[in-house]
């Protein structure tokens, strides 16, 4: 029986499977083969959105299946085929906007800048895509970029990072890094304004914004950030028993099963470490008595656990797990724990969570550490939202109002700094 382990699946033999189907003799291109589905995930289809989070929960599962498929059939990786798939979604093209593609050091990006002639230098956003470090390609967030670019006003930088397979941890952090220091070297060149510079990410590229500016703070030789806007960030990835990890672990799009393989591929981490690290049996006692004042489940309000949810317990010690996975607790994976000096310094936030997400108290946790220590902060939650929706907001054959209330909260608030 082939996958007869995932529920709800019919176990079939991949033999009988492979007898019912005639083979090509070459290889298919994928991006062709799925063309008809692209279009009518980017178009939409009759009926309207109603049971569309069920779409999206059986969508997720038969891409996955997809995927492996493909894997065995020996047409390309698991990984490989999610990465072309999503870039044969349609980039729209604007006409209020210049869009460039070029390299800031060796680092691919994308440039959107109003066509527009402004009387004074605009509006600077560095956007960190998300995509669990294998997908968030400059294709895919092309729209949403030309959206941000567009309602803001501003010259808009979408950075292109390395990313699996062939890349792993910390290129993604060094990437969004060195690409920023570049951009704000040359503010002048785009006609951006250095006093008005925002960086903005979601998910994994979220959590990257918060590394970044934790490591430009004191940067005397570059200009101040203005604003710091994190949509449903990673925050951290030592505590997997918060009560969003508990109550979402099976939410579409990124189930608990999804985020630990993303989690562990990208930081090169042992799978045979998987039950470790969500039992929390690799964190040394002494540093969770020093660390569990901004890591634990207390700091969560009391409203947001939900019937069933039961506090931490953290396994036996595990010295081993410790040594070899000691780079989970460094600040570019852990931005939470970066010291009060520098969090004290960090400019005004943004911070986006939503409910239906499994990294939802990231945010949360995130969002009291800042406010400790006296950084300014605005907050919106998204009762109805999950994480990796943004992405969706003009697609309508997977439309969720939440992703539209989200790209229009971060246009608001930009706006109004």
């Amino acid at each position: 029986g082939w996958r007869d382990k995932e529920e709800g699946c019919r176990p079939v033999a991949l033999d009988h499977w492979l007898c019912s189907i005639q083979c090509p003799t070459t290889r298919p291109n994928v991006v062709d083969l799925f063309g008809k589905f692209l279009q009518l995930f980017d178009q939409g289809l009759s009926g309207g959105s109603s049971g569309n989070q069920a779409l999206t929960r059986d969508t997720t599962q038969s891409l996955s299946s997809l995927a492996e498929i493909f894997e065995k059939l020996g047409i390309c990786s698991k990984l490989r085929f999610l990465q072309l798939l999503q870039n044969g979604v349609r980039v729209k093209r604007d006409a209020r906007l210049v869009v460039t593609d070029l390299y800031l050091g060796t680092t691919p990006v994308r440039l959107f800048q109003p066509k527009a002639a402004s009387s004074s230098p605009r509006r600077g956003i560095i956007f960190f895509p998300g995509g669990g470090g294998f997908l968030g390609s400059l294709d895919s967030y092309h729209n949403l970029c030309s959206q941000l670019a567009v309602e803001t006003d501003s010259v808009l930088l979408l950075i292109g990072y390395r990313k699996l397979p062939d890349h792993h941890y910390p290129c993604i952090f060094q990437d969004c890094l060195n690409t920023s220091i570049l951009f704000l070297k040359g503010l002048k060149t785009y006609g951006v304004d250095p006093s008005r510079v925002v960086i903005c990410g979601d998910s994994l590229g979220g959590g990257n914004v918060a590394c970044v500016i934790q490591h430009l703070v004191g940067r005397s030789d570059l200009p101040r950030i203005r604003a710091q806007v994190l949509i449903y960030p990673i925050t951290q990835v030592i505590n997997l028993q918060l009560p969003s990890h508990q109550q979402n672990r099976n939410v579409p799009f990124l189930s608990q099963k999804i985020m630990m393989i993303c989690m562990l591929k990208y930081l090169v981490v042992n799978f045979h470490w998987w039950d470790t690290i969500l039992r929390g049996a690799f964190i040394p006692p002494d540093i969770w008595r020093k660390y569990s004042k901004w890591l634990s489940s207390d700091n969560i309000p009391k409203s947001f656990r939900k019937p069933g949810y039961q506090p931490e317990f953290h396994g036996p010690f595990n010295e081993a797990a410790y040594l070899e996975n000691k780079h989970l607790f460094d600040i570019t994976n852990a931005p939470l724990l970066g010291d009060d000096e520098v969090i004290a310094q960090l400019p005004e936030a943004f911070l986006v969570s939503c409910e239906n997400d499994v990294f939802r108290d990231d945010t949360l946790l995130y969002m009291k550490r800042l406010k400790d220590q006296g950084v300014p902060v605005m907050w919106y939650h998204v009762e109805d939202g999950f994480h990796g929706s943004l992405i969706f907001f003009d697609k309508k054959f997977f439309f969720f109002p939440c992703a539209l209330k989200i790209i229009n909260a971060v246009i608001s608030y930009i706006t109004s700094i």
